[in-house]
């Protein structure tokens, strides 16, 4: 896929105020400092796309970019942020949990995941509740380019017997890292392909 234009479109989390509901959203949401706003602007190709923070837990608002004027990238308030209040904490899953169940043209969810950790409680009960709840998803291990091949796939295991106890199919996975562009073809084929599907 060619990303002809990417734009950023609104900030909010009113669920009320968003775009309308009519266009494919593909929707990015992970831990706190997971590289979420680094995945998305290698994804489109612009640097400054979605804004880059050192302060984890920065990104609280729900994020629309529309690309190529035909589907939209949404980006998602990163979970499992201590400094965050509890107050916050539940105010942002709120809105969150409110847009993933509500909107009808929410194609797939990407769970960013930093494949340098081992399986944690927060990502895995967060893909859980996706599961449980019917909402697509897949899994993108961010930073591979800060760990060997062979921990990377430890890791990645890790994450599949677990996941094995609990469904029967388990989601796709991918691998990125926003220093030397990998994964970036295969999620934005990914995405083409689900699109070919929705426009057919």
């Amino acid at each position: 896929m060619i990303i002809k234009s990417a734009e950023f479109v609104v900030s909010n989390k009113e669920i009320s105020m968003l775009p309308k509901d009519n266009k494919p959203e593909y929707a990015f949401i992970g831990r706190s400092n997971v590289g979420k706003s680094s995945l998305i602007n290698m994804l489109t190709g612009k640097k400054k796309l979605a804004k880059i923070s050192g302060t984890p837990g920065k990104t609280r608002l729900i994020n629309h970019f529309l690309i190529n004027e035909e589907w939209y990238v949404v980006d998602l308030p990163g979970y499992g942020y201590a400094q965050v209040s509890k107050t916050s904490r539940k105010e942002f899953s709120s809105f969150v949990h409110e847009y993933l169940l509500t909107r009808s043209r929410l194609m797939c969810v990407f769970v960013l995941i930093d494949s340098r950790h081992e399986p944690l409680k927060n990502d895995l009960e967060f893909i859980n509740w996706l599961g449980d709840n019917g909402v697509p998803f897949v899994l993108v291990f961010t930073k591979s380019d800060k760990i060997s091949p062979n921990k990377l796939e430890h890791n990645v295991s890790l994450y599949q017997k677990i996941l094995k106890k609990y469904w029967e199919e388990l989601p796709p996975v991918f691998f990125s890292s926003a220093i030397d562009g990998t994964g970036r073809d295969e999620i934005l084929d990914f995405i083409e392909n689900t699109n070919r599907v929705v426009y057919k």
